[in-house]
C-alpha cells in the first residue's frame, strides 16, 4: 500500500485552526438555546470515547452498517463496474472500508482511496487499518467535508469514483443541511460517479434512548469531553463535573437531541473565545442532533440531490439502511 503524508496547517492536537474552534464557540454559546458544534467531540479522547460507543451492546448502528456490508459488499462493485477511487468522508477506524475493499475481492482494479477528517487519530487509525491491502494508495486530507471533497475532485478528475458517507454521519445534519450537503457531494462528482450512503433508521424510543445515553456512561464522558477540550485549548474554566448528560428523543423532528446541562449556577469564562457569561441551574447546551430516517426518506433525499438509486440494503435487526446511488 501507497501512503500519502497527511497534510499540515492545523493544530497541535491535530483538528480544525485554534481559531476557528474559538470563532465557533464564541458564536454558538450565546445562541438561544446555548450550542456548541458536534464536530468538535473529536479530538483524540473523544475519538477513542466515540470508538468505545460503537462497541457498546445499545448502539447498534456499527454493527448493523457492518453486516450490511459483510454481505452486500461485493454487490456493490457488481452494479456498479470498476472503481478508480474510493473516498471517506469521516475516516473512522477504517474497517468498514477495509471490509468493503476486500469484498470486491479479484474484482477490483489498483484503487486510490481519499480519507477526508478533521481528525488527526481517525486518519491515522483508518490509515493503519488499510496499511496491509495490495494495490491500494491512501490519501489522507485533514479538513472539513467540503474542503476535501474540492481537493479530492481537483486530483482525481476522469477517474470513476465512488465516496463513502458512513456511520449515519448525514444524521448529524438538520434536513436543509442534508439537502445541500448531498448536492454538495452531488457537484464534485461526474455523471455515473456514486454515493453509499448509511443511515439510522427510526426504531423504538427506548432503543434510541439507550442507544444516546448508555448505562456504562460512555456517551456521557464523550459528551463533557468537549467542555475538557474548550477548557484545554481555548482556556476555558468549565465545571466539567457540575454538567450532566442528558439524551431526549424528539418525534416531531425524528431526531435524538444531546444537551449538556448545568447542575449548578456557573460563571464561565472562556479567554481564547472571550467570552464570559453565566449559566443558570439547569440551562442546557445543546451538542448534538441525530436525525433518524424511514427507508424511503433516504431515497427521496438522495433524489433530490441529483442521484439514481442502484440498490438499498435493510438491516432490521438494527433497523439501518445503506443505499447506492449513481450520480446522474
Amino acid at each position: 500500500m501507497a501512503f500519502d503524508s497527511i497534510r499540515a496547517g492545523r493544530t497541535a492536537t491535530g483538528d480544525l485552526p485554534v481559531a476557528q474552534f474559538a470563532a465557533d464557540v464564541q458564536y454558538y454559546l450565546v445562541q438561544q438555546p446555548r450550542q456548541l458544534p458536534s464536530r468538535y467531540f473529536y479530538d483524540e479522547l473523544g475519538s477513542a470515547l466515540f470508538e468505545a460507543i460503537c462497541r457498546l451492546p445499545w448502539y447498534g448502528i456499527t454493527r448493523a452498517e457492518s453486516r450490511l456490508i459483510s454481505a452486500h459488499g461485493r454487490d456493490v462493485f457488481r452494479r456498479l463496474g470498476p472503481l478508480s477511487t474510493i473516498v471517506e468522508l469521516g475516516s473512522g477506524s477504517g474497517d468498514k472500508l477495509r471490509m468493503l475493499v476486500e469484498a470486491a475481492g479479484q474484482r477490483r482494479q489498483p484503487l486510490s482511496v481519499h480519507l477526508v477528517d478533521v481528525s488527526q487519530s481517525a486518519l491515522e487509525i483508518s490509515a493503519r487499518m488499510l496499511a496491509s491491502l495490495d494495490d491500494l494508495r491512501v490519501i489522507v486530507h485533514q479538513t472539513t467535508y467540503e474542503a476535501g471533497l474540492s481537493e479530492v475532485a481537483r486530483e482525481t478528475a476522469g477517474e470513476r469514483t465512488l465516496v463513502l458517507f458512513l456511520g449515519s454521519n448525514i444524521g448529524n445534519f438538520d434536513p436543509p443541511g442534508a439537502d445541500e450537503f448531498l448536492r454538495q457531494i452531488r457537484a464534485t462528482l461526474a455523471a455515473g460517479d456514486a454515493l453509499l450512503l448509511g443511515a439510522d433508521l427510526i426504531k423504538p424510543e427506548r432503543d434510541l434512548l439507550l442507544a444516546y445515553d448508555d448505562p456504562l456512561g460512555v456517551t456521557a464522558a464523550f459528551n463533557r469531553n468537549l467542555l475538557v477540550r474548550i477548557n484545554r485549548e481555548l482556556g476555558g474554566d468549565f465545571l466539567v463535573d457540575e454538567f450532566a448528560h442528558r439524551a431526549v428523543w424528539n418525534k416531531d423532528e425524528s431526531r435524538v437531541e444531546m444537551y449538556l446541562v448545568a447542575r449548578s449556577p456557573q460563571r464561565i469564562r472562556v479567554r481564547l473565545a472571550e467570552l464570559d457569561f453565566e449559566m443558570v441551574q439547569g440551562e442546557s447546551i445543546w451538542t448534538e442532533s441525530s436525525y433518524k430516517y424511514e427507508p424511503h426518506g433516504v431515497v427521496d433525499l438522495l433524489e433530490r440531490a441529483g442521484f439514481r438509486l442502484v440498490a438499498q440494503w435493510i438491516d432490521r435487526q438494527d433497523a439501518f439502511a445503506l443505499t447506492c446511488v449513481e450520480a446522474v
